[in-house]
C-alpha cells in the first residue's frame, strides 16, 4: 500500500468514525460540509439536519496530539460566567470529537472587510469583553461537559519557551543555518530579562488567540455576550495585556492604528490598570508574541508544509519592529537588529525553497 492509499484509508475510518459519532448524538441524518480550518490539526465541518439545524462537529484526531477535553472544559467555564462560547451538544473524548452549537459565520475578520464603518464598534465590545473578564478572580481551574482540567500559569518559562521558536524554527529557515548555540543562550537571557518584570503583575484567564478570526459578531444579543469566542483551548493564566495584544496585533489583518490606540484606551478606562505599567507590558508580551509567531509561521511551512502562512511574516515583522521600540526593550531591539534578518523577499524566498527541516 502506498503512502497515499494508506492515508485514504485513514481518512475514510476517520469520516466513518465521525458518522458514528453524530448518529450515537441523534444526528443520524446530518449532512457534513467542509469549514476553513486552523494551524493545529484539527478540522472542523458544519452538520446539518432538516429537523434539528445546525451544528459545528470539531474532529480532533488523539492519534495527532489533539484533545477535546481542554476546550470541552474551557467552554463551561466561559459560558458559566455568561460569555458566548459554544454549547456543548456531544463530546466523546476518546476518538476526539465534539458537537458545538454553530455560532454563525459573521468572523470579525470578515465584517470588518465588508463593513468597515463598524470596526471600531465589534473591537470596542471585544475589549469590554477583557475588561469584563479580568474583572473576575483568575481561575484555577475549568469544568464543563464532564471534565475538568486545571489552568497553568503564562509564566517566564511558557513564555521563553514560546519565544524560542525565533531561533530555533526562524533564524535557521531565514539564514539556512542552525542559529549557534551561545547566539541561542544570548536570546534567551534578553527574553528572559524583558519579562521579569511581569512576574508579580495581576493574573488573569489568558485566552492566548483571541483575535479576528477567532470572535465571532452576534448582534441580537447583549453586552459582551455580542462577541462569540471559539479556540481558547489553549488557555492559560498570565497577564491581562497578552489578549489585549492579540487583538490589536493581529498576525492576519491589519487594525487601523487609530483604532488601535483608542482601543487600548477604552481598556484602560474600563480597568484598573496603571496605564504607564499596562502598556509598558503591552509591548514586552508584544514582542515575545510576534517573536513566536514569526517562528511559528515558519515551522508551519518548513515542518507542516503549510505555506499559505508565510505571507503574513512580514505583517508580523512590522508588529515586532513596533513593540521593540520601548525603552525597556533596548538590549533585546539590538539583538534583534543584528541577528536577526528581516523578511524581505529574499529571505522569505530562502525560507520558502530551503529544505524541510
Amino acid at each position: 500500500m502506498t503512502d497515499k492509499q494508506a492515508q485514504l484509508k485513514r481518512d475514510g475510518e476517520r469520516a466513518q468514525r465521525a458518522d458514528a459519532f453524530l448518529r450515537g448524538a441523534g444526528w443520524t441524518e446530518a449532512r457534513r460540509t467542509s469549514l476553513a480550518g486552523d494551524a493545529s490539526n484539527r478540522k472542523y465541518e458544519r452538520v446539518t439536519d432538516d429537523r434539528l439545524g445546525r451544528a459545528v462537529l470539531m474532529d480532533a484526531p488523539p492519534q495527532s496530539g489533539e484533545d477535546i477535553r481542554p476546550f470541552a472544559a474551557l467552554t463551561g467555564l466561559l459560558r458559566d460566567s455568561g460569555f458566548s462560547a459554544p454549547e456543548i451538544y456531544a463530546a466523546d473524548a476518546e476518538h476526539g470529537f465534539l458537537l458545538l452549537e454553530d455560532l454563525g459565520d459573521d468572523l470579525f475578520a470578515q465584517i470588518a472587510r465588508r463593513r468597515p464603518e463598524v470596526e471600531e464598534t465589534i473591537y470596542s465590545q471585544a475589549v469590554d469583553l477583557l475588561a469584563e473578564m479580568h474583572a473576575r478572580p483568575a481561575p484555577t481551574a475549568a469544568n464543563g461537559a464532564g471534565f475538568k482540567v486545571a489552568l497553568d500559569p503564562y509564566d517566564g518559562s511558557v513564555l521563553l519557551r514560546e519565544a524560542r521558536l525565533l531561533t530555533e524554527w526562524y533564524l535557521p529557515a531565514a539564514t539556512g543555518a542552525p542559529a549557534p548555540e551561545d547566539l541561542a543562550s544570548e536570546f534567551d537571557v534578553l527574553l528572559e530579562e524583558a519579562c521579569a518584570p511581569l512576574a508579580s503583575a495581576k493574573s488573569t484567564l489568558v485566552l492566548r488567540d483571541y483575535h479576528a478570526e477567532n470572535l465571532i459578531w452576534r448582534p441580537e444579543r447583549q453586552g459582551s455576550r455580542r462577541v462569540a469566542l471559539l479556540d481558547y483551548q489553549d488557555a492559560l493564566i498570565g497577564h491581562r495585556a497578552y489578549d489585549l495584544v492579540s487583538l490589536l496585533e493581529d498576525a492576519r489583518r491589519d487594525v487601523d492604528e487609530a483604532i488601535a490606540d483608542r482601543m487600548i484606551e477604552r481598556y484602560l478606562e474600563r480597568s484598573e490598570a496603571d496605564a504607564d505599567a499596562f502598556k509598558s507590558a503591552f509591548h514586552v508580551l508584544g514582542a515575545q508574541r510576534n517573536l513566536k509567531i514569526i517562528g511559528i509561521f515558519a515551522r508551519l511551512w518548513r515542518r507542516d508544509g503549510k505555506d499559505k502562512y508565510l505571507a503574513h511574516i512580514p505583517r508580523v515583522w512590522r508588529h515586532l519592529q513596533n513593540d521593540l521600540r520601548a525603552p525597556e526593550l533596548g538590549r533585546l531591539r539590538e539583538w534583534i537588529a543584528t541577528h536577526a534578518p528581516p523578511p524581505e523577499a529574499s529571505v522569505l524566498d530562502r525560507i520558502r525553497h530551503g529544505s524541510a527541516l
